[in-house]
């Protein structure tokens, strides 16, 4: 702290242009002309003050963030404190008992001390580096300074290795292959399973590991061939009242039976959920440790909605496979119920990732357990955010899992995550890895204006028959409820759905649509994946989604199980951009392109021609003007 002894300028009401023009002296400032210790005064002693100068560098620290710092010396001092701003220095002018100014003076000083070193410090490592980058000898240097170690990578990598061994030592045994493959299975030829594999979708089937490939496995074309074995899931099967497996079914309990890690990716409605559930039946029931002797779940199946949480609870109740508990885990039900739920054994945890990582954390599940896990609909939970909260998940279950990824669509993201935590999978998917629709749903595309969007569905809704079901599809929460208002001044029953409502009211909302007492449900893209109402007749889509892949996802809620639907979607002149992708999407599929659909798409490329040529003209320009 430097003490000077040359003229100082006073500044008493901090109003004059030169305050205004200084830094700290601006209106906007935490010492501003209306602070009683910036503004000299009238003391409440008549003693006089105690005087001493400080850097006007310095003032901020003994100020504080909005006067927080010096409010709190005078405060604890009974004092008043006067800063007043000269060229260099400020004069400090503390009023008050003489203990009490003393007190205060050395608590500024420690302050503007503690600044000082900080600053000193930071001056030494600049020195230090200055000096070692001009190659003076270190031995000279009378600027001492702790040297940090370097970290030895090497040790730090195994000791996470031994960590990692020691955290997984005192895992039970667990046990993958139950497959025992059929006379008719096996004895198909070649030709006989390409024939089938192109009758039923162009079901491929390739294998993901490096080095020598495994023999792709012949498909299992009846329930017979899969669970010949297992009686009681042939009797679930059958009072379903399914007749023969779906050709992603078929190509993937093959491979899930033997214990080898899938990858699923087909449209939604082609069962994908069945083609994990039922080998995890028998994964969980075969272990060498009994159900009851476990210390916690041994399916965990990870879902991105609520929505398709429950569902695939309710599939596990369906075909509920000797005596398996299962539990439904989301945000918004009742935490405290879940994790006693858990407390009193579980076998199968259906969850979201986010509600599942918060039990997580605070060890209210054990994850070490898991032998069988399943990421449902993982494009879904990426594009939802959930990818933090799955790795967490993820650290926690065993090593040697066996791991099932499902999802409608193929993208970087998706092939990432599969890469990181599935072992040497297989990959079986219907058709093609580029996005399709489901090639039993017509799709019809009108081209309109947004005035006309509530007179378009008011009469498609009219000309319902009593038979038809229908999902309406809306971009915007305050859509859906404007939307299902209108709809029942006017007498229709209809239900409204979205991530608004409160859990009762989504669960009621979906009861009622599924049931048929209301035929009508409005709802945002919270139940475009992996909802299965199977006599969905129509899906209308009010308002385009965001992307394509939510189009696709959408068409998917009919057409289901083997029947056929339709779907009408709405195309304004503000989605124009989306036009050239949707017109592929329909050619897939052999559908009608209207022409103005392909004249947006002539406009969307007109727009990226003259975007690019506007780009180069000004990147010429500027090497131009670089040149000049």
């Amino acid at each position: 702290m430097s003490r000077a002894t040359g003229q100082k300028q006073t500044l008493p009401n901090q109003s004059g242009p030169e305050a205004r023009r200084d830094g700290w002296g601006t209106r906007n400032s935490n010492w501003s002309r209306s602070s009683p210790y910036l503004e000299p005064g009238a003391s409440g002693s008549r003693d006089p003050p105690l005087c001493f100068h400080m850097r006007n560098d310095l003032i901020g620290i003994v100020i504080g963030r909005g006067g927080s710092k010096i409010k709190d010396i005078q405060g604890t001092t009974n004092t008043r404190i006067h800063i007043v701003r000269g060229d260099t220095e400020a004069e400090v002018k503390i009023f008050g008992s003489q203990i009490m100014k003393a007190k205060a003076k050395s608590i500024i000083e420690t302050l503007i001390k503690k600044q000082e070193e900080t600053h000193n410090l930071e001056q030494d490592a600049n020195n230090i580096t200055a000096h070692s980058s001009a190659g003076k000898d270190s031995s000279t240097d009378t600027i001492s300074r702790e040297v940090k170690p370097f970290i030895d990578w090497d040790q730090v990598r195994a000791e996470f290795v031994q960590w990692e061994s020691k955290k997984w030592a005192d895992l039970p045994p667990i046990k993958k292959n139950f497959y025992i493959e059929s006379i008719p299975t096996s004895s198909m030829s070649q030709i006989q399973v390409d024939n089938w594999r192109r009758d039923n979708f162009n079901v491929m089937c390739d294998d993901l590991k490096d080095g020598e490939k495994r023999p792709n496995p012949n498909p299992t074309c009846t329930f017979e061939d899969a669970f010949q074995n297992y009686p009681e899931i042939m009797h679930s099967l059958k009072k379903a009242g399914f007749i023969k497996p779906t050709p992603i079914q078929a190509q993937a309990w093959p491979i899930v039976l033997q214990g080898i890690d899938l990858i699923g990716v087909a449209q939604t409605g082609t069962g994908k959920t069945l083609s994990y559930l039922m080998p995890g039946f028998i994964h969980l029931d075969s272990q060498p440790i009994a159900r009851d002797k476990r210390k916690g779940p041994g399916m965990l199946i990870l879902t991105p909605t609520r929505e398709l949480a429950l569902q695939v609870e309710a599939e596990c109740f369906k075909y509920l496979y000797k005596g398996l508990k299962s539990l439904c885990i989301y945000g918004g039900g009742n935490r405290e119920a879940q994790i006693h739920d858990i407390a009193n054994g579980v076998d199968i945890i259906i969850a979201t990732p986010a509600r599942l990582n918060d039990l997580q954390m605070s060890n209210s599940v054990n994850l070490k357990s898991i032998t069988y896990l399943v990421l449902d609909e993982a494009d879904k939970m990426l594009d939802l955010g959930f990818k933090s909260q799955i790795i967490k998940i993820l650290l926690d279950v065993r090593p040697d899992r066996q791991t099932v990824m499902t999802s409608a669509t193929w993208p970087d993201s998706v092939r990432q995550l599969a890469k990181s935590y599935l072992r040497e999978p297989m990959i079986v998917y219907v058709g093609t890895l580029d996005l399709v629709a489901v090639n039993t749903v017509q799709q019809n595309i009108i081209v309109t204006t947004e005035e006309e969007k509530r007179s378009l569905i008011q009469k498609f809704l009219e000309s319902m028959s009593p038979k038809d079901k229908v999902i309406v599809f809306v971009s915007r929460k305050l859509i859906a409820d404007d939307l299902s208002s209108d709809l029942s001044i006017q007498g229709m029953h209809v239900q409204s759905l979205h991530c608004n409502r409160d859990q009762c009211d989504r669960e009621e909302a979906l009861d009622d649509f599924k049931s048929g007492k209301v035929k009508i449900l409005i709802t945002t893209d919270l139940v475009s994946r992996g909802l299965d109402i199977q006599d969905v007749t129509h899906v209308y889509n009010y308002d385009f989604p965001q992307n394509i892949e939510e189009y696709v996802h959408r068409v998917g809620r009919t057409g289901r199980a083997g029947r056929t639907g339709i779907s009408i979607t709405l195309i304004t002149q503000d989605d124009f951009k989306i036009a050239p992708e949707l017109i592929k999407i329909l050619e897939r599929t052999n559908q009608v392109v209207p022409e103005e659909l392909v004249t947006m798409a002539k406009r969307v490329k007109e727009h990226k021609l003259k975007k690019g040529t506007e780009k180069k003209s000004k990147k010429s320009q500027r090497k131009s003007e670089k040149l000049y």
